[in-house]
């Protein structure tokens, strides 16, 4: 996991509508950007469907709301339209901010060891720069807390 301190680093992915996305967009807003593990699972619908209730609130506090996982451009459309989530979904499928921001570690599920996205989420500055930074977070209360660290 990156470190409070450290510049964000950058990436270009595609959003749930194929749209080409940055970090370097979003200089000037603050960033809540939000690593899981998958489209259309229970704790993973229950996050982004806790910062969508919240999207509001974090507007107030001059901040966007960033999921990342490495599905799909597609299978993002098809989460993003089940729950009305009106945030940035970005697809990376290679990997390429998932291990910029080192969320790809081993996990164990059921006894099985394999390698996945371990839930995490940062908080950019309006310069870039990581101002907290939490792993392994509960997916329900994510959102909320994420809120009360801005």
């Amino acid at each position: 996991m990156l470190t409070p301190g450290t510049p964000a680093p950058d990436f270009t992915l595609a959003d749930q509508d194929g749209t080409i996305h940055t970090l370097q967009e979003y200089r000037g807003r603050r960033v809540v950007l939000y690593f899981y593990p998958k489209d259309n699972t229970a704790g993973c619908s229950q996050q982004a469907s806790g910062f969508n209730e919240l999207l509001e609130q974090f507007g107030t506090k001059n901040a966007t709301i960033v999921g990342i996982s490495k599905d799909s451009t597609a299978s993002h459309r098809k989460f993003a339209d089940k729950y009305g989530l009106k945030f940035t979904l970005l697809a990376d499928p290679e990997l390429q901010a998932i291990q910029a921001y080192d969320v790809w570690h081993e996990k164990k599920m059921f006894g099985k060891v394999s390698k996945g996205v371990v839930r995490t989420t940062y908080i950019i500055d309006e310069n870039g720069l990581i101002i907290a930074a939490a792993e392994k977070v509960k997916a329900a209360a994510n959102p909320l807390q994420t809120l009360a660290l801005l």
